[in-house]
């Protein structure tokens, strides 16, 4: 477990070295898009007027007409708006720390935050769905939904105890959800099951001890049958069993060997354990009564633990800390600083290619990116596309260089090249509360949680169509999302039931890997690497990781976080090399955007022409004219 002084470095791989962090000055010529501070600086414009202090001697805030903030924000004395939720909550955001003055803090402020007609607010300030409150569950941070609770009839799936209301599906499950453990009352335990056991015909449980001993323990004499007592079945044409007889006081039964499983009562068949998810890390050979694991390139296979472990560098976990973005060396446990002073940065991704981290501010209402690349010489980070209103998550392309991105404030999904000169709405239509995002360029589909009502799982392809659901039943607050593109697979994880599940690429084989309230009690973001899932955890405040197949083997990663809010792994391995098809000519020939078109069959086009919104392709599906608003 992490709980240490951390240490300013910004590496491309996960090892201790470090970056020189200054910057010459001199000659200094700014690009068109930044403003020249008076300390020979340059800072992108729009941070001018922002209310921080970016020049560090303030001559981006000299002259600045004050502006006014959201409903949903605090107004700092230095004219700075933050979030209302960070008023008072003893960390200084603003730039002059007044959001933690005694004049504010002295007393409770009047909540300013207004929710919708479906949503119960919290005395936090958050907005829940008003059929989460008094549901038995905290889905505030304060717990006010629980607060003041009447006794009430629960929903038809919820059971009631002591005056709150469980899932249906945590009753007689072997723990007690409920203060007074009634939950676990009357529950109703198999009879007759046990090895030793045997059940009358007259419905009574005896132990196999008492069969044919000339004593009828049974009220009906079942226990006592005259032509079966002591007779050895297994003696004539082995009983018909095609493998294994074994006799028993009364009758006998056919049995398997290893790796082979009884089909008809008598004959045996072949297990192709290969079905078994995570019998084999990655590749699985069924073999006639067994099997064989292996690993693609770029992984070796344990032979004890018959796991794929990734060769070359170190992998790390690489996270977003609300102010700063860090990292931890998942074999050494190194734990640094890759950026370092942001204002409210909530989701990240990268390109091991260009080795390059992006991530979004909710303050800038922007994705920055900064380079991993020890060669940069830290010189800091740059914004690559502006103008988002509240960005949730974010996903890289690696091969075609573009960024996909959720906004909760539009309730779109979109797309722009890495400098963000061209983008794209790919769907503004029936999004509630998008939220994680995650893209597969070698097969051309993007996926997305949204936790609005009804909350979903949705995929699409990359250039925005065959548009389809994937998950739409039990699931409420789907946080979290992750790819597993070795074993086709989609994890996620929801806040509101605490479950940790996957399913394979088209909607099916659906599984729940681990339901815990203690480790799962407010799960933000996922990622997978070889046999192991991490997750943070807002609650805890903590990094978690388990085994992918099964949720055991539970660990702590790092701890004491500051809001931490998306997890990444970085490897190389993690974004496999793939074909960009739209350079086989320049950009595909298309005037404006080339994306990845989804590959449904081997007749699948491979990209398609994009225009921007309010415009439209010609006829030659390349170029684009002016046309009314277009959407794919």
């Amino acid at each position: 477990m992490i709980d240490a002084p951390l240490k300013q470095v910004g590496t491309s791989d996960c090892s201790n070295k470090r970056l020189s962090m200054s910057k010459h000055f001199s000659d200094l010529v700014c690009h068109p898009d930044e403003f020249t501070c008076s300390s020979s600086r340059c800072v992108s414009k729009t941070f001018v007027c922002n209310g921080a202090d970016d020049c560090g001697d303030g001559s981006d805030e000299r002259g600045c007409v004050p502006h006014s903030c959201g409903p949903r924000e605090f107004r700092c004395s230095s004219s700075q708006c933050i979030p209302l939720s960070w008023l008072c909550d003893t960390r200084a955001d603003c730039v002059d720390q007044s959001d933690e003055s005694p004049d504010h803090c002295g007393h409770v402020l009047p909540l300013v935050v207004t929710c919708s007609s479906t949503e119960f607010q919290c005395d936090s300030g958050e907005c829940i769905h008003q059929l989460w409150s008094c549901d038995g569950d905290r889905d505030c941070k304060d717990g006010s939904d629980e607060a003041n609770c009447s006794l009430q009839m629960c929903q038809p799936d919820y059971f009631k105890c002591g005056g709150n209301c469980i899932p249906e599906r945590k009753k007689c499950d072997g723990f007690e959800d409920c203060f007074d453990g009634s939950d676990e009352f009357d529950c109703k335990i198999a009879d007759c099951t046990g090895p030793f056991d045997f059940k009358c015909q007259s419905g009574e449980c005896i132990n196999v001890s008492k069969l044919c001993n000339q004593h009828p323990d049974c009220k009906d004499w079942s226990d006592e049958p005259f032509k079966k007592c002591n007779v050895n079945e297994c003696l004539v044409s082995n009983g018909g069993c095609s493998h294994i007889c074994r006799d028993l006081p009364i009758g006998y039964e056919c049995e398997c060997p290893p790796g082979f499983e009884l089909v008809d009562g008598k004959s045996c068949a072949d297990i192709d354990e290969c079905q078994i998810l995570g019998i084999c890390d990655q590749i699985c050979f069924n073999l006639k009564g067994s099997f064989r694991c292996d690993c693609h390139e770029g992984y070796h296979l344990d032979p004890l633990s018959r796991a794929c472990k990734a060769l070359g560098k170190e992998p790390c976990l690489i996270f977003v800390n609300r102010h700063d973005i860090r990292k931890i060396g998942l074999h050494d446990l190194e734990y640094t600083w890759v950026v370092g002073q942001l204002r409210n940065a909530v989701a990240l991704d990268v390109d091991t290619e260009t080795q390059k981290v992006f991530w979004a501010d909710l303050v800038y209402q922007a994705i920055f990116s900064k380079s991993l690349d020890e060669q940069d010489g830290g010189m800091g980070f740059s914004r690559a596309i502006k103008d988002i209103k509240i960005p949730v998550g974010i996903a890289v392309d690696w091969i075609y260089k573009n960024i996909y991105w959720t906004d909760v404030g539009t309730k779109t999904l979109s797309v722009a090249n890495f400098d963000g000169t061209k983008r794209k709405i790919l769907f503004q239509t029936n999004l509630k509360e998008p939220a994680s995002i995650v893209v597969d360029p070698l097969t051309g589909f993007v996926f997305w949680s949204d936790w609005g009502e009804p909350a979903k799982i949705e995929k699409a392809g990359m250039n925005g169509v065959v548009r389809q659901l994937l998950v739409t039943r039990d699931i409420q607050w789907p946080n979290g999302i992750a790819l597993d593109l070795v074993k086709r697979r989609l994890y996620w994880v929801d806040s509101k039931l605490h479950i940790l599940s996957s399913i394979d690429l088209n909607g099916q084989d659906r599984r729940t890997i681990l339901n815990s309230e203690e480790f799962l009690g407010h799960p933000l973001a996922i990622s997978l690497f070889e046999d192991r899932v991490f997750w943070i955890d807002s609650e805890s405040e903590n990094i978690y990781g388990a085994n992918k197949f099964t949720g055991a083997n539970i660990v702590i990663l790092a701890s004491n976080l500051d809001e931490p809010h998306d997890i990444i792994v970085y490897h190389d391995l993690l974004q496999p090399s793939g074909k960009n098809w739209c350079n086989e000519s320049f950009n595909g020939g298309c005037e404006y955007l080339c994306l990845p078109a989804p590959q449904i069959s081997t007749n699948s086009t491979k990209f398609t022409c994009i225009c921007p919104d309010g415009m439209e392709l010609i006829e030659d599906g390349k170029q684009c004219k002016n046309g009314k608003d277009y959407n794919l």
